[in-house]
């Protein structure tokens, strides 16, 4: 039987197959449908149909959703796609797919991928961040997926920032409406909104970036400022779980200089001589969630 992984995205559903060595044997992907929950039902039901079809064959179901599934109601909350938020997505697929399926946070499914068989597949304790349009992350030791009773392990962006400056108290409210929040100061859009503050212009990460290698000074500086809050709340997870890896993905993860400059950033705050754990790139990038999904089922 094969391992079918579905990504359900705000802008797309991603679907691939993986045989019993995790091979990639089938890829699919379709447009989500905006803002409709009945069709975003639809689509992934085909998506599934035509799978099946093509490989003449049937497979396990893992769902990478954004949000998470709360164990007291049952249905999806913290979604940013807001039409999938308190619905009872799981049962409906289930019903769709006339099998059991198996959903976690977007997250979860990239910190599996990476700890089962990508960038951390050699150590036990893994942690992984994505940093893009969020910030997420997901734990996993001992190659399982933790969880916890709140199902909301990992929810590192919802944080707040450790030792705000008077200048970062005045950084607008989170979206999801509590106030310092690490995604606030650490995705890609607080990344941008950082330099308009100081610059005046307003720059995409990579328009950033590259100043900064041009010997841009404000961009330099915003960079800067970034890696020092990246590795404050950084340590604030070492000192919690202090894992082997840290695995980064998100758009910001291509950023080369977050892997030459954090990890001496670390030292002022982790509570230990030496610090041990490792900052690692993603091995699989962008699929990496959707693998994670078809790992779902061990």
């Amino acid at each position: 039987m094969l391992r079918f992984g579905i990504d359900l995205g705000g802008s797309k559903i991603e679907l691939i197959a993986l045989d019993d060595a995790g091979n990639e044997c089938y890829h699919q992907r379709v447009t989500t449908p905006q803002g409709d929950y009945e069709k975003t039902l639809l689509a992934i039901g085909g998506l599934v149909a035509t799978a099946e079809t093509e490989l003449a064959t049937v497979g396990s179901v893992g769902i990478g959703t954004p949000g998470s599934i709360s164990p007291a109601t049952g249905l999806l909350r913290n979604s940013n796609s807001v039409c999938l938020n308190g619905m009872p997505l799981q049962q409906d697929i289930e019903r769709i797919l006339s099998r059991p399926v198996r959903l976690a946070n977007d997250a979860n499914c990239f910190a599996l991928s990476e700890a089962i068989d990508g960038a951390a597949m050699d150590v036990a304790n893994v942690f992984a961040v994505i940093i893009g349009t969020g910030c997420g992350a997901g734990l996993v030791i001992d190659k399982k997926l933790i969880n916890g009773p709140n199902a909301i392990s990992g929810e590192w962006g919802h944080n707040p920032l450790p030792a705000p400056s008077q200048e970062e108290y005045a950084v607008p409210n989170c979206w999801c409406g509590k106030s310092l929040c690490v995604e606030s100061f650490l995705s890609g859009p607080a990344l941008s909104a950082d330099y308009q503050r100081v610059g005046q212009q307003s720059r995409s990460v990579q328009e950033i970036v590259a100043l900064a290698v041009k010997g841009d000074v404000v961009a330099e500086a915003v960079l800067q400022t970034y890696e020092l809050r990246l590795a404050k709340s950084l340590a604030q997870v070492i000192n919690i779980l202090d894992p082997h890896v840290i695995v980064f993905g998100g758009g910001l993860s291509n950023m080369t200089r977050l892997y030459d400059n954090v990890p001496s950033l670390l030292s002022e705050f982790v509570f230990t001589d030496v610090v041990q754990t490792e900052l690692r790139r993603p091995k699989f990038g962008d699929s990496s969630g959707v693998r994670g999904a078809a790992r779902l089922w061990s």
